[in-house]
């Protein structure tokens, strides 16, 4: 339980209802619970638009503005209160026939555990009621010159009530457990709880367990100072109310500060035996692999041990229980690093597909609720919505790590973690093995001792949340959409020469991946890589950095390409912030790792700058020059650069990992785009010479670039709509013959491309390029729209923050994509068509 004087961003996410209330109309701003209270009453008259003459001599603009974001606060306030009212009446609802039975020969609960349990709950409810009302006639009938100090005042004189309950709270969640256990009929009422969300109708309740209304107050009193910043705020020095709610707010932060001084230490660290001081150091959420099942834990990092729990409950994010399913103490522990490599088989992967379906689901989600919340529709339809949100972030979360992080235990067994990210593996290895040089015996625990360690999660954890964007608080940044060009230059400080290269990692819907890998610079302690990579975004706020040294020892038994057994020689991050990468220039900045610096430059790109086709100026070249200009001028059916780069990827790079995926150096992509352009007769022998990436990065420059997509703007709406189709039939259907309505350059272009694309699928085995892999990298470059306008607000910081309707778009072109790399044949629907599909001259 953590009790802290809040800023804004400490707010918890799940608090009733918000403060402040944006200043609408008037009958608007008031939220529905109080029209619900004031049913039947006379509609509040209109406030006088005079100022006070105490307040004259200020700006008068300003003080108006001020006084009216007041009344705004106050109705906010109201509205909050009137929840908070709600959630008192509901933990008092089942006190009376709880007191009646006691009494009984069949008692729920003796009178003292009821006692116990709803300790100062009708205190607080009437301390409270009266707080509302004597604010809500205020409200009513507002004027600048309206006071309401005196109710704030009153109300933080009667804190003390609220020191009471917090006092008792332990006690009363542990003799609501026990009971729990003991009783049934008590366990079904303290899950069952009704909650009335309109004053004005009976039937419109929300269900809430006994744990969740029992925080309800203490959520309420570390918020107090909140409030009163807010009123604060928009209340002239010169009010009449001014000092009152000073002093209201020093009342509280005194109150504050007294609780944090008794509980804080207890926070930071539990006692054991010998007066010993058992510290935690690190915790998070994981994945850990229990007989083939993927099972989330949160895992805790002690000074001695390692201990393993599931979240038992979690009602609104508060009151979390822990069980404990495991713990090794850390004299005990050890890697097994080589051996997971021969555990990589049994883990459960699951396709790209599946990850990507549970992604299009997720932005879906998210872009239903801001329709909600646009439509000003009512909150259930939202919280509906939140719920299938959390579903399914939970299931990706779960589903999409596929890395081991093996932890043995000196008496045999093993346990399995599955991590997404090789920096936070590495992470918790190095925190482990600095902590390990310190620990000297082994030790076991009681079931009493393991118990109240357990306990100790819950108010020492430093990870509160599962890391899901729905567990962010509204002001979060929503991290940054669109393309990140990212160039290695070099490293320095190594202490002698080895085989080196870096990774790229993104955060990327809650959890961080791997997306980009620099080549091997052999025999060398100043590795200079100069390669450029463009990292697609999908909110995110970080960019982590590995460097590796490659262990290329035939004997070990090795994952893959040997990645598993390489040695990380230091890592690092950076974080992404919009302001500063805004203006889209490069910026270079120096990352220092373990005594290792590794030099970068990036630069940001929007969605809407990123994915503008723009018409090429020289329409003598072929890159942004439409395709059907090109071949008559070249009396080819297929582009010459087409057919040039897919020959010479078919010659050398079909098992080359990652081909069409691994970015290519951006210097010689340029270098290859300006021999096309100015048909260079040398360029054959100038892709002989290049990285095979680079050929694979200029044929997809090619098509990007193009003024029109492939798929032409003409069609693009209808190919969206068909592969939405359920009738797999009737989306047959459409689709092919919108493809082959096609006009005949684009079409047999795109036939040639898919062709060779199912080829390079079928070595899938060797450069891990699945038909998805490729839809995913081609998608968005044969279908993207060109845009004829900018769609750029006027609001320059606004272009970093994109919604989720971008990812929907983009999944949607990979989807179109992959639905015709899939198809066995194109069948050609008359003979003149046929003639043009199944002709070998291109």
């Amino acid at each position: 339980m953590t009790f802290s004087t809040p800023g804004r961003s400490e707010v918890p996410a799940d608090v009733d209802q918000a403060v402040c209330i944006s200043p609408l109309n008037d009958d608007r701003a008031i939220p529905d619970g109080d029209r619900s209270r004031r049913r039947g009453q006379a509609t509040p008259r209109q406030e006088p638009s005079g100022i006070p003459p105490s307040l004259h001599g200020q700006n008068e603009l300003d003080l108006e503005k001020g006084l009216e974001m007041r009344k705004w606060v106050l109705s906010g306030i109201l509205a909050s209160e009137e929840t908070y009212l709600s959630h008192l009446e509901a933990l008092l609802l089942p006190m009376k026939p709880l007191k009646a039975a006691a009494t009984t020969s069949q008692p729920v609960l003796t009178s003292q555990q009821i006692e116990t349990i709803f300790f100062k709950v009708p205190e607080l409810y009437e301390i409270h009621k009266e707080f509302y009302d004597g604010l809500f006639p205020r409200v009513q009938q507002w004027s600048h010159q309206q006071r309401v100090g005196d109710l704030f005042q009153k109300l933080a004189s009667q804190l003390g009530v609220y020191r009471a309950f917090v006092d008792n709270y332990g006690v009363a969640m542990e003799t609501a457990e026990k009971c729990c256990q003991a009783n049934a009929q008590f366990a079904e009422i303290s899950e069952n709880l009704r909650a009335r969300s309109n004053k004005d109708a009976k039937d419109q309740t929300t269900k809430n367990s006994l744990e969740t209304l029992l925080y309800k107050p203490v959520d309420r009193v570390t918020r107090s100072t909140l409030v009163l910043h807010d009123l604060l705020k928009h209340t002239p020095s010169s009010h009449p109310d001014h000092p009152l709610l000073q002093d209201a707010l020093r009342i509280s932060q005194n109150f504050l500060s007294s609780i944090n001084e008794e509980i804080t230490p207890r926070r930071q660290s539990m006692t054991v035996k010998k007066g010993e001081h058992r510290q935690l150091l690190k915790d998070s959420f994981m994945v850990e692999l229990v007989e083939g099942a993927r099972k989330l834990r949160h895992v805790f990092l002690f000074t001695d041990l390692l201990l393993c729990t599931k979240l038992k409950k979690q009602s609104g994010g508060k009151t979390q229980q822990y069980d404990c399913k495991w713990y090794i103490p850390l004299t005990d522990l050890s890697f097994q690093t080589v051996d997971e490599s021969e555990a990589a088989p049994n883990i459960p992967l699951v396709l790209d597909e599946e990850l990507d379906a549970m992604k299009i689901k997720i932005s879906q989600i998210k872009n239903d609720i801001q329709r909600e919340k646009r439509a000003n529709k009512g909150s259930k339809a939202i919280e509906r919505l939140k719920k299938k949100l959390s579903e399914q972030e939970s299931l990706l979360l779960l589903m999409s790590p596929s890395m081991a992080f093996r932890v043995h235990n000196r008496n045999g067994k093993s346990y399995t973690f599955l991590i997404s990210s090789d920096y936070e593996r590495a992470e918790w290895r190095e925190n482990i093995r600095e902590q390990q040089k310190k620990c000297f015996k082994s030790f076991s625990l009681t079931s009493v001792e393991l118990q109240m360690l357990t306990n100790s999660c819950v108010k020492l954890q430093t990870v509160h949340s599962i890391p899901l964007t729905i567990n962010k608080e509204d002001d979060e940044s929503p991290g940054l959409y669109g393309f990140l060009n990212v160039i290695v230059h070099s490293a320095s400080g190594f202490k002698q020469s080895s085989n080196l290269y870096c990774t790229l990692e993104v955060d990327s819907f809650g959890y961080f991946v791997n997306k980009a890998k620099t080549r091997v610079y052999r025999d060398t302690a100043e590795p200079n890589w100069n390669e450029e990579f463009e990292i697609e975004l999908e909110g995110s706020q970080t960019l982590r950095i590995l460097c590796y040294e490659k262990c290329y020892n035939k004997t070990k038994i090795t994952k893959e390409d040997g990645e598993s057994t390489d040695r990380i020689m230091g890592k690092g991050q950076v974080q992404l912030d919009p302001q500063a990468l805004q203006d889209r220039d490069w910026q270079r900045t120096v990352i220092a790792m373990n005594g290792i610096e590794v030099k970068l430059s990036i630069k940001f790109t929007s969605r809407e700058f990123s994915l503008k086709r723009m018409p090429s100026r020289k329409q003598t070249g072929v890159f942004g020059v439409k395709i059907a200009v090109v071949t008559k001028r070249e009396r080819s059916k297929v582009p010459y650069i087409v057919r040039q780069c897919v020959e010479e990827i078919e010659r050398r790079g079909m098992e080359e990992v990652g081909i069409y995926r691994v970015s290519g150096v951006a210097t010689d992509i340029q270098a290859l785009k300006a021999a096309f352009d100015v048909n260079n007769k040398d360029v054959s022998v100038m892709m002989s010479e290049m990285d095979v990436n680079a050929i694979a990065g200029t044929l997809k420059l090619y098509f990007r670039e193009l003024p029109e997509p492939l798929f032409t703007d003409e069609f693009y709406p209808n190919f969206a709509e068909g592969i939405a189709l359920s009738d797999p039939v009737a989306k047959e259907s459409c689709m092919l013959n919108l493809l082959l309505s096609l006009p005949e350059a684009n079409l047999l272009t795109f036939l040639f491309l898919l062709d060779h694309l199912k080829r390079v699928a079928e070595k899938e085995t060797v450069n891990k390029m699945s038909l998805h892999n490729l839809a995913t990298v081609f998608g968005p470059t044969l279908l993207r729209p060109s845009e004829k306008e900018s769609k750029l607000p006027a609001n320059p910081s606004q272009p970093i923050s994109m919604t989720d309707s971008w990812s929907l778009e983009v999944m949607s072109q990979v989807q179109v994509l992959l639905y015709f790399l899939q198809l066995e044949a194109i069948p050609a629907p008359d003979s003149k068509r046929q003639s043009i599909l199944f002709s070998t001259e291109v």
